[in-house]
């Protein structure tokens, strides 16, 4: 483990306890992702400070590594506009922060909750602060590296004693090369609803300028007084003002009790930077070290507009600190964790922090099995048997040879896939996690769930688990031909590429697979992670959906979504989902719009080594079909095979499902009943001629998708990729 600084203390537990009372409920300051947060009086040297102390509850989606990750950061990390890590403690199962405490509370509290009447120099000098502390994080001296924040939000913007900001929360950080604005890490994309960069949702590409993005949306929080999702807009806040900005209401979009403070040119200064902040393409924002001159810019100018004396009458620092007393009444936030997104609901198990595993083993029984084995199911079976086997380690073991190498079959992030030879010599495939947490927990459960109410013979078939391992195994029937990415990137059938027709028939059994899925009238599942390798080819090429673990059911009647945490796979998401955490089942249209992109021009849904332009084939296709330029990314070979109407058809289908806003996508029984009409086209081979004319002149003549020369939108804004 990393050597911390000498200014980051390693607590022991019963500091900890001794300074919150035991996590006494009366001392609990804010509560979030991560978990509680409570006020305590601490020792640290010698002396005795306030701190605020986060502590990692059990049931938390954040755990172990965002925990290191924020002592990494901030124990080498010292800044006037950082908030300051004052130690740790790792005790068991326990993880806790300790911080300095911010007795005034988050921004996010102050422009939504309290609605604090802040000055518009006083916003200006709070926007400042948080710039310069992000502007360290990217290129600061003293460290080597620079750090992409990552969850960039107005409730992680904490007020000190004197009203300073301080930038907080660094569970989601990532270090990056200093000093190399274009440099990106590849991950997976986390953050919060309505500050997202939209180029890092698209390609997976983080960089400080996705930082950079979400402080524009800050900019305009305090410009507007309204959230970054708000229920008054039907749009994203981002949206909504760069709208009324190009509509020439810009005055309009000012929050009431600032209008009259603002000068005009100063009011068009920081639209302007706001403005830049938000530019689709990254390049094109400013760094943080710009955006702090700009604001040092705009403020000078409304000094300079106001007569001094009056300005200083005026400030309200010092009055707010008397008016709201943070430190007693417990309404501080202190280091409000709270986010715009909503908690993930759980389907199953709630375990306890210090549950035994064997406690675990016995409840997951009591949950999930009645007499006999029979699946306690959460919901009325569609179909399903309602019963699964309950494999003992043992035989799991001799299956697999104790999951030996040369029987993996697959690979994920998440475990590997193994095959192994049941004692009647069935062969199933068995799939291991690599660690055993409530997240895998989760999951493990709502496979069983979800799989036990299927019964559909394009959905991989779960034929029992083990509940005596730590480690979840479940085990499937065994599909032996592999992905349908696999045949569609690396031409791994013996027999060759996939033709034209085979596609059209796994693309007609997929979307069968999904509307079946979504076809209940009281209640659908909405996979969730629909992409092409999790579609699975048998010995005879018929298509099997796998990998439920992420899928989420929706009981329809009072809403027709599910508002939940973000989940799935970049270049497949929902960018409306992505957007609003607003799950339907017309996200999964979307993402199977991506696999039928795949599938006619045999590119991947992410691919870095195309152009800028190029990388998200969403958005590519998109472009190219409103340009006319599908003849150049439709793959060769169905030029060949397929008819003129086949491929008219089949393109504007696919621009149907991608289109941004869920409404106005068909549902899968649409798609599958549209598929099967293009397979009953008849086909007339083309010579080579015939295919250079197709390549030049390919046009579709559907209906027009409303995307304009950007060609991105997620709920209604309008990005570049």
């Amino acid at each position: 483990m990393t050597q911390w600084s000498q200014l980051c203390r390693n607590f022991e537990f019963n500091e900890i306890l001794l300074a919150t009372e035991n996590f006494s409920e009366s001392l609990v300051i804010g509560r979030g992702g991560f978990g509680k947060v409570y006020k305590g009086v601490i020792t640290n040297g010698a002396t005795l400070v306030v701190a605020a102390i986060k502590r990692l509850d059990a049931m938390s989606n954040q755990g172990a590594p965002e925990f290191w990750a924020e002592v990494e950061m901030l124990s080498k990390l010292r800044h006037c506009h950082l908030v300051s890590l004052i130690g740790y403690c790792k005790h068991r199962r326990e993880m806790i922060l300790v911080y300095e405490y911010m007795p005034c509370g988050t921004l996010a509290d102050h422009l939504h909750k309290l609605r604090t009447p802040l000055s518009w120099c006083e916003r200006l000098t709070t926007c400042i602060g948080a710039a310069r502390g992000l502007d360290y994080l990217h290129t600061g001296t003293g460290i080597e590296f620079g750090i992409i924040h990552r969850d960039v939000k107005s409730s992680n913007i904490l007020l000190d004693e004197s009203w300073a900001a301080k930038v907080s929360d660094f569970g989601l950080s990532k270090i990056s090369p200093r000093n190399q604005p274009s440099t990106h890490v590849s991950t997976l994309v986390k953050g919060t609803f309505g500050y997202f960069d939209p180029n890092y949702f698209a390609t997976g590409n983080l960089t400080t300028k996705s930082d950079v993005y979400a402080f524009g949306v800050i900019l305009l929080e305090v410009l507007c007084g309204k959230r970054a999702v708000d229920d008054s807009l039907d749009c994203g806040l981002a949206t909504w003002a760069q709208d009324s900005i190009k509509e020439g209401r810009l005055k309009d979009i000012v929050y009431h009790d600032i209008r009259d403070e603002i000068s005009p040119k100063c009011l068009k200064h920081f639209a302007l930077i706001a403005e830049k902040c938000l530019e689709n393409h990254p390049k094109h924002r400013p760094t943080m070290a710009e955006v702090v001159l700009s604001l040092e810019y705009v403020l000078n100018l409304q000094v300079k507009t106001n007569n001094m004396s009056q300005a200083a009458g005026k400030t309200i620092f010092g009055r707010m600190v008397d008016k709201f007393s943070f430190a007693e009444n417990g309404q501080n936030s202190g280091m409000d964790f709270d986010s715009l997104m909503p908690k993930k609901p759980h389907i199953g198990m709630n375990f306890g922090p210090v549950m035994s595993k064997k406690r675990k083993q016995l409840m997951l029984r009591q949950k999930l099995f009645q007499q006999n084995g029979a699946l306690l199911l959460h919901y009325k079976p569609k179909n399903g048997s309602g019963s699964i086997n309950i494999f003992s380690a043992e035989e799991i073991e001799k299956a697999t040879n104790n999951f030996i190498n040369k029987m993996i079959i697959g690979r994920g992030a998440s475990g590997n896939v193994y095959k192994g030879i049941l004692p009647d010599n069935r062969v199933v495939a068995i799939k291991r996690s690599r660690i055993s947490d409530e997240a895998q927990m989760e999951q493990f459960i709502n496979e069983i769930v979800v799989l036990g109410q299927i019964n559909h013979r394009h959905v991989v078939q779960l034929l029992g688990c083990c509940l005596e391992t730590e480690i979840p195994l479940l085990a499937y029937e065994f599909v032996s031909n592999g992905t349908l990415y696999d045949h569609i990137q690396n031409n791994t059938s013996r027999q060759g590429s996939l033709s034209w027709d085979s596609r059209l028939r796994i693309a007609h059994e997929s979307a069968s697979a999904l509307a079946y899925l979504h076809s209940d009238v009281t209640l659908i599942i909405i996979h969730r992670d629909v992409k092409s390798t999790n579609i699975l080819l048998d010995a005879n090429y018929t298509a099997k959906f796998a990998d439920f673990g992420s899928s989420k059911s929706i009981q329809l009647g009072d809403h027709d979504h599910l508002t939940t945490l973000v989940q799935g796979t970049i270049g497949y998401l929902d960018p409306e989902y992505f957007h609003t955490g607003h799950l339907t089942d017309k996200s999964d249209v979307y993402s199977f719009g991506v696999v039928l992109a795949e599938l006619l021009t045999g590119s991947k849904a992410i691919d870095r080594n195309r152009s800028f332009e190029e990388t998200n084939l969403a958005t590519y296709f998109v472009k190219a079909k409103r340009e006319d330029r599908l003849g150049e990314i439709v793959d060769r070979q169905i030029l060949v095979e397929a008819t003129d109407e086949q491929l008219e058809a089949a393109c504007s289908l696919v621009s149907r499902c991608l289109e941004l806003e869920g409404r106005n996508r068909p549902s899968m029984k649409e798609v599958t009943m549209e598929l099967e009409r293009i397979r009953k086209f008849s086909i007339h081979p083309l010579d080579s001629q015939d295919i250079e004319d197709k390549m030049s002149s390919l046009t579709i003549e559907s209906e027009q998708v409303d995307h304009d020369d950007i060609y991105f939108s997620t709920n209604g804004e309008t990005f570049t990729m």
